[in-house]
């Protein structure tokens, strides 16, 4: 054997090494769980959640991959169909501002956006309105009627929390209304619109709008309005917003990217701050007062 080994090049010990199969299992049922509580993560989310608590694993993404499709956990994505709606000749519409923009702080920029949830009996309507650079959801109303007071209600809870620098939204009827144009205006806000059967213009607000329908509404079965109230709520305020990774955001939550921005941009200013004036005042940098953003 040893002569046969020299012939060709290769050492003994390769000769009768036999690779070691790992146990997988338990990895497996990891990606089962997280599959479970996301079902529209692909391989490379799944991958950074399991670097997260409670897995705490550091695995490579093309082995994420390959034991999903053992699982047979990937799924072929679903084309999606255009959306037409406008505003008709009864209501101004407005020209889309995004085009020419680039969303770099929190409240620059929100989204707006209305679906459709079916019941065991009739239907309910879902609003909402999404900061953009943060991808965190600022309002939301769940109602039985699809009317203004619909996005009327999502708008006002949104402006509870803040107020942006554009709205943005498609040219649906609820969105063109007097009432809820004039609350825009009143407020200071620039009014921005997708064009008619651009559903790509307004893509931010129609993702989330997906992801609320893939991973709570299609796996619930709700009993009324005040069930699905209740467990749609959960799912924007707690899952959405303080669980759920984006990858956009770095694989960070919602909340977590806002609280980081927020704390950068503090330092930042805390440290221009000191540049400029520490050596004037002859102020101790450990002493310097936090600048709240």
């Amino acid at each position: 054997m040893a002569v046969g080994c020299r012939a060709v090049g290769l050492s003994r010990s390769s000769y009768y090494y036999r690779p070691v199969q790992k146990d997988e299992s338990q990895l497996k049922e990891m990606i089962q769980e997280i599959a479970a509580k996301y079902p529209t993560y692909g391989s490379r989310r799944i991958a950074m959640q399991l670097r997260r608590q409670p897995y705490g694993v550091r695995v490579n993404r093309k082995r994420v991959s390959r034991l999903m499709r053992e699982l047979g956990l990937v799924r072929k994505p679903r084309r999606r169909r255009p959306r037409t709606s406008g505003c008709g000749d009864r209501w101004r519409c407005y020209p889309n501002l995004l085009k020419s923009i680039e969303v770099t702080r929190p409240d620059q920029v929100w989204a707006a956006d209305i679906t459709w949830i079916r019941l065991k009996r009739g239907y309910v309507y879902l609003a909402v309105v999404m900061d953009l650079f943060t991808r965190g959801v600022r309002g939301w109303k769940l109602s039985r009627q699809f009317d203004v007071d619909l996005t009327l209600g999502a708008l006002k809870m949104a402006l509870d929390r803040g107020i942006p620098q554009i709205h943005h939204s498609d040219q649906g009827v609820q969105y063109c209304a007097r009432e809820y144009v004039e609350l825009l205006l009143q407020k200071g806000i620039q009014i921005s619109m997708a064009e008619v059967a651009r559903p790509d213009q307004n893509g931010h607000a129609e993702r989330l709008i997906r992801t609320i329908k893939e991973e709570e509404v299609n796996l619930s079965e709700y009993e009324g309005f005040w069930d699905a109230l209740a467990r749609i709520g959960e799912f924007i305020e707690d899952v959405y917003h303080k669980k759920r990774i984006h990858s956009a955001l770095g694989y960070l939550t919602p909340e977590e990217f806002e609280t980081k921005w927020r704390e950068e941009q503090r330092k930042a200013v805390e440290e221009r701050w000191y540049s400029e004036y520490a050596e004037v005042v002859r102020f101790p940098k450990a002493r310097l007062k936090a600048v709240q953003i």
